[in-house]
């Protein structure tokens, strides 16, 4: 058979339909501990919360039996205050269950590694290329009046991340979005995505925080995790007087550069929030984190 034979043969033959996949549910931030595991102690002198000590254990595989009463396909394990810079656990889950989480680790900031300490990029550089972690949670907020964000000193660190592709979740106060917002011009190549909405006051003026946050949307390389729950005053589920924050960070930043986080808000951002459309969703409930912290195509 010729060459011109065979891609007539091809040519009749009826298509096959192929269904699209999917897209992926992703759960972008749940902490994970144990208390009676011994290889993973808790150990104050290294946690950078030491006065708030957990009380009861969130392990890996409760974890999983969320993500299948809700559906979820993946998580991005926070690794938790309680740990510190001992990323163990997150390293463990990671690597027990490949495919089901991903993890982000605690490094430099308060009571963790200085951030001027030369072997963080180092450090950096272990926990995504053997570990199997996809970056960091930086946490200016147990740091309210210290500037050390936007240090120079840190700029080695973040140039790693850029080589490595790494994405830097940031748990910080309104006040510092302007630190952040100046870490991520200098390094386009880093993904930041900023936890809880910045921790903002929704009954104070922008200028205070929720302005900041807006206007670092004409950065591409920043996304916004939601965490409603956070910001509201009433604290009643739906949380609908965080809804008009919300609605200003969508028009502004997009979906596809939105996520979620918390089990427990899922079903509002999928059933609840009136202003999404189904194919917002696919990126505000998946795909976004999905790319953003290296899940295995699926």
């Amino acid at each position: 058979m010729t060459r011109r034979q065979a891609l007539s043969l091809a040519a009749a033959l009826p298509a096959v339909s192929q269904t699209p996949a999917r897209a992926p549910v992703v759960n972008a931030a749940e902490h994970a501990w144990v208390l009676r595991d011994p290889r993973f102690p808790v150990r104050p002198e290294l946690s950078n919360c030491p006065g708030n000590l957990p009380q009861h254990e969130y392990a890996g595989e409760f974890l999983l039996a969320e993500m299948r009463a809700y559906q979820v396909d993946q998580v991005v394990i926070s690794q938790v205050c309680y740990y510190g810079r001992d990323n163990s656990y997150t390293r463990y889950c990671i690597k027990t269950w490949p495919g089901k989480f991903a993890g982000i680790g605690l490094l430099v900031g308060h009571r963790v590694y200085s951030p001027a300490d030369p072997e963080n990029p180092s450090r950096l550089e272990r926990l995504i290329r053997e570990d199997g972690l996809s970056g960091l949670r930086l946490s200016p907020y147990y740091d309210p009046k210290v500037q050390w964000v936007n240090d120079p000193v840190c700029y080695p660190l973040w140039k790693r991340a850029e080589q490595l592709g790494a994405t830097f979740n940031f748990f910080m106060m309104p006040h510092q979005v302007r630190q952040v917002a100046d870490m991520a011009e200098r390094f386009p190549g880093v993904n930041v995505v900023i936890d809880h909405l910045a921790m903002i006051d929704i009954h104070a003026p922008d200028a205070e925080g929720f302005g900041p946050l807006l206007e670092m949307a004409r950065l591409a390389n920043v996304y916004i995790r939601t965490s409603l729950h956070n910001p509201s005053k009433t604290k009643e589920i739906p949380f609908r007087d965080v809804w008009p924050f919300l609605r200003r960070l969508y028009d502004r930043y997009g979906p596809r550069r939105l996520l979620w986080a918390n089990f427990y808000e899922y079903t509002i951002m999928k059933e609840v929030i009136p202003f999404f459309s189904a194919e917002d969703k696919e990126w505000i409930l998946g795909r976004t984190a999905h790319r953003l912290y290296r899940f295995p195509r699926a």
